[in-house]
């Protein structure tokens, strides 16, 4: 931590924007909050639930083997669902519980990335997640959920529907424009364009040659001038420099380790860029989306050729990675079940 009375990196980057905790591991938001929301997505989560103690044993054993119970008590509520899956949803839901108390906004919450090309099962898993929260903490608000699902057509258009519900959304695994016009058209309460591609994350040899800079500055643009209630958080980021371009953003999730580096990184002398990605004040050509935005096959043509078929790329390599993880944690509550 920078010594008291002077700025940390963290305290400038509040004072542009919003800023959120990536994770649920309830030690950052703890010492460095409160945060207004906090993110999370399954490769979080299973990368959380299978952290060990000093001992080699897992941190989180107790809260596995309770979700995995609460789960077989909700075979009636629930028939058609899987008790394995259901179990991941109660783990998701207990480990944000846990970080409630250093928010002032919302807890979100990804939903099964296998459901990311169907509508109607994304819209039962939002509800849900949702009715968990209740379940678990009858005195939980549960309009601060809100529901993350991948930006495919199907996806956005249970946002659709679940925003019509009451239930916040976020469109998740966002690459470009198409995405996100379609994403404010749905009335999602924020998207997040990721900065990186997931493939980062998992590759330490890969670096992403095309951050999404450029387009997270043109989609908060193109939200103030239509005046969407639609908000831009990004995500996916991989050094204190790519978060400090982006000060001004309306959001900003961030991971534990950046965190802590920009709380521990004075602000004075920052020689780095503050806030340039929104301060170039770039004035994109005029685009007309009107015509795909309630037409299937002509967003999903536009979507295809988008940045010459990458943003498609990226999307399903975010999805194949969050299915793996899903399975990861889908495993975990196999082997605790009776």
């Amino acid at each position: 931590m920078v010594s008291t009375g002077q700025q940390s990196l963290l305290d400038v980057l509040r004072s542009y924007s919003a800023v959120d905790c990536d994770t649920l591991s309830v030690e950052v938001p703890k010492q460095l909050g409160p945060f207004a929301d906090c993110t999370s997505n399954q490769a979080i989560a299973y990368h959380e639930l299978i952290r060990p103690d000093a001992d080699g044993n897992l941190i989180h054993a107790q809260l596995i083997q309770d979700a995995v119970d609460f789960a077989s008590s909700k075979n009636s509520t629930y028939p058609d669902v899987a008790a394995a899956e259901l179990a991941v949803d109660v783990m998701m839901v207990k480990l944000a519980l846990k970080i409630v108390p250093y928010l002032k906004g919302y807890s979100h919450i990804q939903t099964n990335p296998k459901y990311a090309y169907d509508k109607q099962k994304t819209i039962e898993n939002g509800r849900r997640i949702v009715a968990i929260f209740k379940d678990l903490d009858p005195a939980y608000d549960t309009r601060r959920v809100c529901i993350k699902v991948p930006s495919t057509w199907e996806g956005m258009q249970a946002c659709r529907e679940l925003e019509a519900l009451g239930i916040a959304t976020l469109a998740t695994t966002m690459f470009c424009m198409e995405q996100a016009t379609l994403a404010a058209h749905v009335s999602c309460t924020y998207i997040a364009p990721y900065i990186n591609e997931l493939r980062v994350h998992f590759d330490e040899n890969y670096v992403d040659e095309h951050k999404a800079f450029d387009f997270c500055g043109a989609a908060q643009r193109y939200y103030e001038k239509i005046g969407s209630k639609t908000q831009v958080l990004p995500a996916s980021l991989t050094s204190i420099q790519e978060v400090m371009k982006l000060a001004g953003v309306h959001h900003i999730t961030i991971a534990p380790h950046l965190l802590t580096k920009l709380a521990d990184t004075p602000a004075n002398p920052w020689e780095g860029e503050t806030g340039s990605v929104f301060k170039d004040g770039k004035e994109e050509e005029p685009s007309d989306y009107s015509r795909i935005l309630e037409d299937e096959s002509a967003w999903r043509l536009a979507f295809t050729r988008s940045h010459e078929g990458k943003a498609e790329v990226k999307i399903i390599q975010a999805i194949n990675i969050f299915c793996d993880k899903q399975d990861g944690l889908e495993d975990l509550a196999r082997q605790r079940e009776h």
